[in-house]
């Protein structure tokens, strides 16, 4: 039964459309969590220059601010000294905008800090954000495009942004998907998270094959992969 399923065309075409959904529905997750934790930066920026200016607590608001948040959420590296500088110089950059612009929240954190920190212009940097989303650079293949000034070889205006979520197999997609900022975002911890997340994954394994009915097996967790020898006996079996 499973070789007669497993060598039907139709049912390998409605595997590759289902793993085509799969990866898109984790890519728009990715990308939710990443928006929402761009806008928190977002806004914690905008507190942060408020506070620094009104309250007048100065350079000395951020270390103190972030030994604070630390306390209550440990997990969140997020919070560091260093990450909260970067927030606050990200916010300042675009402060002219009312809000943080659509396709920044289509990027990982990581990438908005090298852009905010290597451009001088606002519509330089948006540049880079539009060519990264339209080309899925990787954060090493971002850098090379600033460092060879790219935005100026090009010389081409800015405008009419397309809003599209990166193939799912892009270098950009990963790196969405494996973003730290976001695991730390949602407090997963980092040996916990592996764990439960194989634990989720098998329970669904089992779930999705007993609705296939007969012909299929589940073998077990993190198995050493099956030679021929024993693919025969399985077979037989």
């Amino acid at each position: 039964m499973t070789a007669i399923i497993t060598t039907d065309g139709n049912y390998r075409q409605w595997l590759v459309d289902l793993k085509d959904k799969i990866h898109r529905a984790q890519i728009k997750a990715a990308l939710s969590v990443n928006r929402e934790l761009l806008a928190l930066y977002w806004e914690l920026g905008g507190e942060i220059l408020e506070k620094q200016s009104r309250a007048g607590w100065g350079d000395a608001l951020i270390p103190q601010l972030s030994i604070d948040l630390l306390n209550s959420f440990p997990d969140m590296k997020g919070f560091s000294r260093t990450n909260l500088f970067y927030i606050r110089k990200w916010r300042l950059f675009y402060n002219e905008l009312e809000k943080v612009p659509q396709l920044v929240g289509q990027i990982p954190w990581g990438h908005n800090r090298e852009i905010v920190t290597k451009c001088l212009s606002i519509d330089e940097a948006l540049f880079y954000v539009k060519e990264t989303i339209q080309n899925n650079w990787s954060r090493t293949m971002l850098l090379h495009q600033i460092e060879s000034d790219l935005y100026h070889r090009q010389g081409k205006a800015i405008h009419n942004f397309n809003d599209t979520l990166p193939p799912p197999q892009a270098d950009l997609a990963r790196e969405i998907l494996k973003n730290p900022y976001n695991f730390d975002f949602l407090t997963f911890e980092k040996n916990k998270d592996e764990r439960a997340l194989e634990n989720d994954l098998v329970l669904h394994i089992q779930k999705f094959l007993l609705e296939l009915g007969q012909g299929f097996a589940f073998l077990g967790r993190q198995c050493p992969a099956v030679d021929g020898s024993a693919r025969r006996a399985l077979k037989h079996d």
